[in-house]
Order: structure tokens, then C-alpha cells, then sequence
């Protein structure tokens, strides 16, 4: 069952990179689709992009084991400010903007409109040096997963998900992107459904309120505002964190430039914040319940060392039957290809046309092929 949803998904992602190749002819078709994305296209790419595996497999295991139901203000963070907010400040004034100043990157917006040459360059590295990290991460996460329901070696997980990701970007670009974006972000609103009913039904939770009140027998402080400790400080940042931090993030920001009109703002503000609250709650929650899974954190095999990134995918393998487990692995598995290629091809962008074009005016003429080129070369780097 999971190897034919594996392939479902695999064949989906594979057709859409194809089938949008043929409308790829310039490097603004490449990296932002022409600027002609509506509301659900923009929302949907949004949303996935905001939450990959580094959220489902890292983030809610270790966060919740830390600090319990507390760790839900980061939904409401994520959800009010992280989607909500960042579009009503940000979407019209960014996509008018960068129409007038004729910026596709970031750092092409930063050189327009600080008159600042030096702001583009630095900009360009910075955007490439540290987002190879934050891609590894994700890669990493996944794999975890991988390794967890498929049984197969850490190494080999990460090559195969190296290779899908380059072959249905390297054709398609961000329309393919966009376009399998709205399939992923269904995928994962019905893996996150199945998550929670399944962890709430274990015999470890037993539902809703028993689950809480056995929480609350561990330690009170784990279903406290507050958390373990009264840690105000250290969760608040925890919010601000993940709720402000896409808020200069190019590969959020991108979604702006690309939507098709000021009309399909709105919506796609509405679409985007109740598909954060939805993806968050359900990562948190069930990240909060993994104390009634375990008494001490798991141990990677590979390292000897305990580790909360195992939380979650050693839950998923005991409380999901297969099926709906393999539901779940298509959920990580959209969550973090989505956020992938968006890292991807803003990552080559700020070579491809903020540097090599501005290098080597010559290179507009291959610009789309070097941007595919660097693609690759990206997530080479990050595996």
C-alpha cells in the first residue's frame, strides 16, 4: 500500500514538471510563473512552503516533548501572524512594487530600491550560502521518516528524494511547482485529519480529555500556558521565531511577486491562515501527546545518541496502521517537497540572475538553462 502511494505521488510530481516545460520560455516563466498565479495556486504555495518535514518530524516532536499543550501559541503565532499578517502587510505593497521596479529576486528589489549595487551581491550570497543548511535540514527530517516506515538506509532515503526533487523542478519550474502545490496541500490536510484521530484513538491517549488529564498526571506543567517551568521567555521567542521569521524569508516572499492581481489577495489570505491553523495544530498537538508515547526520548541507531527528531516517526510506526501511516509519509513528504523547491529555485535565482546576469550580461540569452543547471547544483550541495 505505501509503495503505491509512493508512486501516485512520485508519477504526479514527475507529469506536472513535465507537462509545464513546454510553457517555460523565459527565466520569469522559470522562477515566477509568468506573475499569472490566482488566489488558491498563490495560497496553496504559500501555506506549503511555510511547513515541511523540519516542522512535522523536528519541530513538533522536541517542541512538544519540551513544553506540552503550551507549544500550541506557536499554531496561533504560525496561523495570525505567520500567514495572516505577513499577507495583509506585505502581498499588495510587495507584488506592486516589484512590478514597478521590474525585480524578480530579492535581492534585485533590494539593489532597485536602495539604489545600492553592493545590497544585490550581498544579498544574492547570503541567500545561497544559508539556505543550503536549511534545505540539508529538511532533507534530513524526511529521511528520518524514510527510514523509519520504509525501512530503507538514511543515505539511500536522501538520494532518492535528491533525485525526484531536481527532475520535476529542473523541467517545470515554479508553475510545475505551484501547480503540484495545491495537490500536496490537500494531501496534507487529509494526513493531518488521520494523524490526529488515530493518536487520539491510541490506547496511550484515549481520547481528547483523557489524554489531557494524563498529561496533567505526568506533570502539570505540561498542560499549563506556560509550559514546564513557566518558560514565558523561551517559548514567546519559540513564536516569534517561526511566526516573524518568513516574514524575510525569500522563498515566502517570492509568493508575492508571483500572485496574479490585487483581486486574488484577499482570498488567498483567508485560504493561507486556515491552512496554517489546520497543518500547525495537528503537528503540535500530537507532538504534545508523545510523552504518553515514551518515557525518554529514542536513540538513533546510527549515532547512539538520544534524539527528538525519532519522536515522531517512531509515533506515526505505532499508533497509525499502514496505510494510514502511509498517508502521513505523503503528508511529510508534501510538506517538504513543496517547501524544497521553493529553497531550490530562489537559491539558483540569486546566482543565475543576480549574479551571473550581472556578472555576465550574456548569460540572459541561457538563462533559463543555467537556472536549471543551478538547480541541480543546489541540491547537490544540500545532500
Amino acid at each position: 500500500m505505501k509503495f503505491i502511494l509512493l508512486g501516485l505521488f512520485i508519477g504526479v510530481l514527475l507529469y506536472s514538471g513535465y507537462s509545464s516545460m513546454a510553457k517555460v520560455r523565459s527565466i520569469g516563466d522559470f522562477f515566477l510563473a509568468g506573475r499569472a498565479l490566482g488566489p488558491w495556486l498563490s495560497a496553496f504555495a504559500y501555506g506549503t512552503t511555510y511547513f515541511s518535514a523540519v516542522v512535522f518530524i523536528g519541530y513538533a516532536g522536541k517542541v512538544g516533548w519540551s513544553f506540552g499543550l503550551s507549544s500550541l501559541w506557536i499554531v496561533v503565532g504560525n496561523a495570525l501572524l505567520g500567514s495572516f499578517l505577513a499577507w495583509l502587510v506585505l502581498a499588495r505593497r510587495t507584488r506592486l512594487m516589484t512590478e514597478r521596479l521590474g525585480a524578480m529576486t530579492l535581492p534585485e528589489f533590494l539593489e532597485a530600491r536602495y539604489h545600492r549595487r553592493a545590497m544585490k551581491i550581498c544579498g544574492a550570497l547570503l541567500i545561497f550560502i544559508f539556505l543550503v543548511p536549511y534545505s540539508a535540514s529538511v532533507y534530513m527530517g524526511l529521511s528520518y521518516l524514510f527510514n523509519r516506515v520504509f525501512g530503507l538506509p538514511y543515505l539511500y532515503a536522501a538520494l532518492i528524494m535528491c533525485l525526484f526533487t531536481a527532475l520535476y523542478l529542473v523541467m517545470g519550474g515554479y508553475r510545475a511547482v505551484a501547480v503540484t502545490d495545491v495537490i500536496q496541500g490537500a494531501v496534507m490536510l487529509g494526513g493531518a485529519g488521520i494523524l490526529l484521530y488515530y493518536v487520539l484513538a491510541a490506547p496511550q491517549v484515549g481520547g481528547l480529555a483523557e489524554g489531557i488529564g494524563k498529561l496533567a498526571q505526568l506533570d502539570p506543567g505540561l498542560v499549563s500556558a506556560a509550559g514546564p517551568g513557566n518558560r514565558w521567555p523561551a517559548l514567546a521567542s519559540l513564536v516569534l521565531l517561526t511566526s516573524l521569521g518568513p516574514w524575510g524569508m525569500p522563498q515566502m516572499v517570492q509568493k508575492f511577486y508571483a500572485i496574479r492581481d490585487e483581486a486574488a489577495i484577499r482570498p488567498a489570505m483567508w485560504v493561507s491562515t486556515v491552512f496554517a491553523l489546520i497543518i500547525t495544530f495537528s503537528a503540535y498537538f500530537t507532538g504534545s501527546l508523545t510523552r504518553l508515547f515514551f518515557d525518554k526520548l529514542p536513540v538513533d541507531p546510527a549515532t547512539g545518541k538520544a534524539t527528538p527528531d525519532l519522536l515522531m516517526p517512531m509515533l506515526i510506526e505505532r499508533a497509525l496502521p499502514e496505510p494510514a501511516a502511509a498517508v502521513i509519509l505523503l503528508l511529510v513528504l508534501s510538506a517538504s517537497m513543496s517547501t524544497l523547491s521553493s529553497l531550490v529555485l530562489v537559491s539558483s535565482s540569486a546566482v543565475a540572475i543576480d549574479l551571473v546576469q550581472d556578472l555576465w550580461p550574456g548569460a540572459k540569452k541561457r538563462g533559463v538553462l543555467i537556472m536549471r543547471l543551478l538547480c541541480a547544483a543546489f541540491i547537490a550541495l544540500s545532500l
